[in-house]
């Protein structure tokens, strides 16, 4: 019997038909399928919170965007209305971390009473650049500082963000002083490529992409073609390190040793 030489099977599955009204009768019109978010993480410590009070203390769309990620679509978003004064004359790890902290206790202390009933958790990050000198970068004040700023990170040495992360929770127990609370600093390294040309920097700063943010750039938005390479994780770019906050609202978390051996025994018992 001769060789079969067979077809090989689609990559993309067969599309869904129906029959539609304002077609011609018995007429089959391809539908286009619908794009559907994938299944939250299914782990006990997320599970424990998903349907409490978290407050996320930032106006940031990212971070709330990366949040929901993990599956914490139910945030209260408050951000912190006390000015960020702090001097930067203290090392990058210090201001950010400060900063952060300011953030996570300001609205902690503001919702703990609150009629709507005590934060579950409460969420603080702050994100800055840091030039290769040491200088860290406030968000352009105009047009010319913006394209200075990019130009002074394209012909640089590559520049490092900076991400602390402040994660809150109150206590059942009694123990002083009422809250658990951990924290973190990340780093990641970032290097524009030398290619990027005057013309591109100029028309990327009128996309007004930048403008709002530490840095004058957006990594997760039109941003990325400045970018030549990075070292550590891109989320921390963007403002939210997924995986040591997952890791800090675990701590946070365990520190209250009812809180998800309870859920997990309610989970049991249904």
């Amino acid at each position: 019997m001769p060789d079969v030489k067979y077809a090989p099977a689609p990559v993309e599955p067969p599309p869904s038909y129906e029959i539609t009204a304002t077609g011609p009768p018995n007429t089959l019109v391809a539908k286009a399928p619908v794009a559907r978010p994938p299944l939250p993480l299914d782990l006990p410590v997320l599970s424990s919170i998903r349907d409490r009070r978290v407050i996320l203390a930032s106006a940031s769309p990212r971070r709330r965007q990366l949040l929901a990620q993990m599956g914490l679509t139910k945030i209260s978003i408050i951000p912190s209305t006390v000015p960020e004064a702090f001097p930067k004359t203290l090392s990058p790890f210090e201001y950010v971390l400060q900063t952060a902290l300011q953030k996570a206790m300001t609205v902690y202390s503001a919702q703990i009473d609150n009629p709507e009933g005590e934060p579950a958790l409460v969420i603080a990050a702050d994100t800055v650049v840091v030039s290769p000198r040491g200088k860290i970068l406030e968000k352009p004040r105009h047009e010319a500082d913006h394209i200075s700023m990019l130009k002074e990170l394209r012909d640089s040495l590559p520049h490092k963000v900076y991400t602390a992360v402040v994660v809150m929770a109150p206590l059942s127990s009694a123990r002083d002083p009422g809250y658990a609370l951990e924290s973190t600093v990340e780093e990641t390294t970032v290097k524009f490529s030398s290619d990027v040309s005057d013309e591109l920097i100029l028309s990327y700063v009128r996309t007004r992409e930048g403008a709002d943010k530490a840095g004058g750039y957006g990594i997760q938005g039109i941003g990325a073609i400045l970018v030549d390479r990075i070292e550590g994780t891109f989320d921390n770019v963007v403002g939210l390190p997924l995986r040591p906050t997952l890791a800090l609202i675990e701590k946070v978390l365990r520190n209250d040793e009812n809180l998800i051996d309870e859920f997990a025994e309610g989970e049991e018992d249904q």
